[in-house]
């Protein structure tokens, strides 16, 4: 996808101060439960929770969200259905999909639900960015072809008439897009009038066994492969700091405004950018076991496939590919994003593949190739080791500054948009 043109809400007949990331208080997918040790985070349900003024929300305690969940929990991996001979896997509560073995010719229902508020002030790219979000779950499991999407989406009631009769129809028609792009289509879905705005879905589609990917199956000897840098939320944090004189004030010694800009819009292309190649490559190198980076941050989200794995293995992390001047942000800030211990929410962030070694680096030159469109990009960022079924991240990471692609890249307008 290409980049194009800064949203101006003049070009709408908006006041010029019009801002869409005002009406929800939470960001992204920072609006997700967090898991504060070894439960399981239950992946496709999202509880409203206080929030502090900034990106990160106060977890939930522990035991309160353990007895909420627990009688989902129940039977949350069963291998129990066979279909001539052959056991037909089942996945639930915990990763990405569920996987529900169908009653008729060894087929299998994957299924994912995923909502989020505004992380963007461009309204289009945010509806771009929330199916992206939705369909990421599916690539995760090496699917390519989703065969239905539905649209979640929450009006909010502080909008003005004028205002929601010009933004939501630019929400509806970027989610479109992208699921068109995706190869599949929108039939149907639910509209609310709620306070803040939300954006999300339904992604279903009925696999063969050979068309996913269980996420079950790293050895000793992998290597991780991610497809995304980090800092997402960090630049959408600071790109709102540009107008708020206090905050920018900290950062201004270590990163420029222009920095800022070439963050943000990377950030926006990369959310916006679907896994869907990814996934394809998952099957042509051999992929052992794979997760979507969102709101628990690279390191909550490697803890959770880790321990899923079949084998008695951790996974290591030694690099985080990081958008360009955010980790210097990051650490300017004092670390209050999480961005170098692994826990900053990032929305529709990259694929963590576990890969045979040998395949690793065969895998990322292949995702950056023409045919594939511009954009894609991958790293290797750790290994998987005989282990308890944990991860961590070392104590000095090496970080890889990303520098912006989106600035080389061809620029179309906003639909409907006037000049």
């Amino acid at each position: 996808m290409s980049v194009r043109e800064s949203f101006n809400p003049e070009s709408y007949e908006l006041d010029k101060n019009f801002r869409l990331t005002r009406f929800a208080e939470l960001k992204g997918t920072g609006c997700k439960v967090c898991f504060p040790d070894k439960t399981s985070p239950l992946d496709t349900v999202q509880i409203a929770i206080v929030q502090i003024p900034s990106i990160l929300p106060i977890m939930v305690p522990q035991d309160v969200l353990q007895k909420l969940l627990e009688t989902l929990q129940e039977n949350h991996y069963q291998e129990d259905e066979q279909f001539l001979g052959a056991v037909m896997p089942r996945l639930g509560i915990g990763m990405d999909t569920c996987v529900i073995p169908l009653r008729h010719g060894g087929l299998s229902l994957v299924q994912t639900t995923d909502y989020i508020y505004p992380i963007v002030d461009d309204p289009y790219l945010m509806g771009r960015i929330a199916c992206a979000n939705v369909l990421s779950d599916l690539y995760a499991m090496g699917v390519t072809e989703c065969d239905n999407m539905l649209m979640l989406l929450g009006v909010s009631n502080k909008m003005s008439e004028k205002e929601r009769d010009k933004v939501m129809p630019l929400i509806i028609q970027g989610f479109k897009d992208a699921s068109e792009e995706a190869g599949t289509s929108v039939t149907g879905g639910q509209t609310v009038l709620n306070p803040w705005v939300v954006m999300g879905g339904v992604a279903t589609t009925v696999c063969q066994p050979n068309e996913f990917i269980m996420p079950d199956n790293a050895v000793p000897g992998d290597v991780l492969v991610l497809t995304k840098p980090l800092g997402t939320q960090v630049a959408v944090a600071v790109h709102q700091w540009l107008d708020i004189p206090e905050k920018w004030n900290k950062i201004k010694l270590v990163v420029t405004q222009e920095d800022v800009e070439l963050a943000y819009h990377e950030a926006m292309m990369n959310m916006a950018r679907l896994n869907r190649t990814a996934a394809g490559l998952m099957h042509t190198f051999n992929a052992h076991a794979a997760t979507d980076i969102t709101g628990f941050g690279i390191l909550g989200h490697a803890q959770t496939l880790a321990r899923q794995q079949r084998s008695e293995v951790s996974f290591v992390i030694h690099n985080l590919p990081v958008l360009a001047k955010m980790a210097a942000v990051s650490k300017a800030c004092g670390n209050m994003f999480g961005l170098m211990h692994g826990t900053c929410p990032e929305t529709s962030g990259g694929l963590l593949i576990c890969l045979p070694r040998e395949q690793a680096a065969r895998f990322c030159a292949e995702i950056k190739s023409p045919k594939y469109g511009e954009g894609h990009q991958a790293w290797i960022i750790g290994i998987v080791e005989k282990g308890n079924r944990t991860a961590r991240i070392i104590d000095k990471p090496r970080i890889i500054e990303v520098a912006p692609q989106a600035a080389t890249q061809n620029v179309n307008p906003t639909p409907g948009a006037t000049s």
